[in-house]
């Protein structure tokens, strides 16, 4: 058994991308966090101790998004989801989407987006 804890469109301004201009620029991008948890205590015992706590989680994504740049969203996503299960050892599986509504593309479009899936 598990139970899930999803984090939605969390925002941060950040310098990732394949192109200089990218890396100079910087561009907002968007993280949804899914992650399957095992219960443990948590569910009986009702104390934040014994989950994941969401703010906690949100720094996490947060420090991951603004901290060393990434070329690919797909490895930013992929950073994010073992930094999650690195520091939450109670996730056993985790979704992360990231977004670039300002990706470097000649059309129109709302965004690109990325999604990996990580079991730990």
């Amino acid at each position: 058994m598990t139970y899930r804890i999803e984090l939605k469109n969390c925002s941060f301004f950040a310098h990732h991308g394949v192109f200089e201009a990218e890396a100079q620029l910087g561009q907002r991008f968007y993280v949804d966090a899914v992650l399957d948890v095992d219960p443990g205590l948590a569910l009986e015992k009702d104390e934040i101790e014994d989950t994941v706590h969401y703010g906690i989680a949100f720094q996490v994504i947060e420090a991951t998004v603004t901290g060393t740049r990434r070329k690919l969203i797909e490895a930013l996503a992929m950073d994010i989801a073992k930094a999650l299960c690195d520091r939450f050892p109670q996730i056993r599986e985790t979704m992360i989407t990231v977004r670039k509504p300002s990706a470097p593309i000649p059309g129109v479009l709302d965004y690109v987006q990325v999604s990996v899936n990580y079991s730990a």
